[in-house]
């Protein structure tokens, strides 16, 4: 077929790596935005190009359920939501991760109701980080379309044997159109052969750490803690499969990806598509003589502790923007990072942003803010709450709708 470059959404950059992957069942439930993926997959297989089996069922609850038999069974399985979808199948996310079914499940990250709306935020992917499911964030189309590849090599490892979320922005990403280069088939299977699982748990032929029906707490917390190890481990593991992914195809993807950050003293924590505006910020406050870096987050589970720990060591004040929040509690990236830096000596100052909530675009006034928030407190060494990135005209517009609203 040979290497060929065209223009994808970030949806048709996942179908393209689930058809280079051969994947040999799609259990599939449509909902905005990810329709798009299942709708083009289908259509390869109505025209011949692809063979799978593509099955449409009720609901996501039974197309999770469905994935995990099938994958269980030892056959390749991919499968997609988004939002409520992949709340109302939540049950089975656990279920499937304990059955050690190495399926691979793109989330096109969509803001979670009440209130509704379509566009992004990562409530939805970050609700299932301790589910057993690993997790890999996307910046860009390219990393989408490459990232199902790696996902496969890495799930079907057995060393892992674990499902692997795929995780986009909706909007911004899926509906997004970007060059992308489309791997040669010969060099995905030298990559990716075709999957020839040894221990499928229907059919396993020698003792794993898999179980259906445990009673009793002890037996519980063996397979619980078999699956953690697993997860661990699957650090590693990620780390060969990139490394052979750059051999074969040119681009290395990291747990994490740091951009100007070598000589940064200013750092700024972010993930998936609005990496890239916090990229353009990081230049322009460079251009402002300002030493800042930014460090994205690609592998969330397991999560990078070591590799993140590292590229901190020495730095002077940390910014984490979370596209999320706890409520109760604040953004969950910057309490994940703040407990893995807990115990170092030489800790940086930590600084707490949540922005980008429903989709909402982050300014480059906001991103000014933020580091101008950075070497403030580099200053002062004075730590305020988590601050909601929110303009004054945003304000003054929810100001007047609810002056609207009370006069009706």
């Amino acid at each position: 077929m040979g290497i060929t470059r065209e223009m994808l959404t970030g949806n048709a950059s996942v179908a393209w790596g689930v058809r280079l992957a051969n994947v040999d069942y799609i259990p599939t439930y449509p909902i905005t935005p990810q329709t798009e993926i299942i709708e083009t997959l289908a259509r390869w297989i109505s025209d011949g190009v692809m063979d799978a089996s593509f099955v449409s069922l009720d609901s996501e609850h039974s197309m999770i359920t469905a994935a995990g038999a099938a994958s269980a069974t030892g056959v390749r399985v991919f499968t997609a939501t988004s939002s409520q979808g992949l709340l109302y199948g939540f049950e089975m996310l656990y279920t499937v991760a304990g059955w050690r079914a190495p399926l691979v499940m793109v989330n096109v990250s969509r803001g979670l109701s009440a209130p509704i709306t379509l566009e992004p935020d990562h409530n939805d992917i970050l609700a299932a980080r301790d589910s057993g499911f690993l997790q890999i964030h996307c910046e860009t189309c390219q990393e989408v379309l490459d990232s199902i590849l790696m996902a496969y090599r890495l799930a079907e490892d057995e060393r892992v044997l674990l499902p692997i979320f795929v995780n986009m922005d909706g909007f911004h990403l899926s509906f997004t159109r970007e060059p992308v280069n489309i791997p040669d088939r010969d060099e995905v299977r030298r990559f990716l052969p075709p999957y020839q699982p040894k221990h499928a748990f229907f059919k396993a032929s020698q003792p794993m750490a898999q179980g259906l029906a445990v009673i009793g707490g002890s037996s519980y917390s063996y397979f619980k803690y078999q699956m953690h190890l697993a997860s661990m481990k699957a650090l590693d593991i990620y780390k060969e499969v990139s490394q052979e992914f750059e051999e074969i195809f040119g681009r290395r993807y990291n747990t994490i990806e740091g951009y100007m950050i070598d000589d940064a003293e200013y750092i700024l924590i972010m993930s998936n598509s609005f990496s890239t505006l916090g990229k353009a910020a990081v230049e322009k406050a460079r251009e402002n003589g300002m030493k800042a870096g930014l460090l994205k987050l690609r592998l969330l589970r397991p999560f990078p502790e070591a590799d993140i720990k590292e590229v901190l060591k020495g730095k002077k004040v940390v910014a984490i923007l979370d596209q999320n929040i706890s409520v109760g509690k604040g953004g969950i990236l910057y309490s994940e990072i703040a407990g893995a830096l807990f115990n170092e000596k030489e800790m940086p100052l930590l600084l707490s942003f949540i922005g980008g909530l429903g989709g909402k675009n982050i300014s480059p006034q906001e991103f000014e803010f933020i580091f101008d928030s950075m070497i403030k407190a580099g200053g002062t060494r004075k730590v305020e709450a988590p601050r909601l990135l929110y303009t004054e005209g945003e304000w003054k517009d929810m100001e007047r709708l609810k002056t609207m609203a009370g006069k009706k």
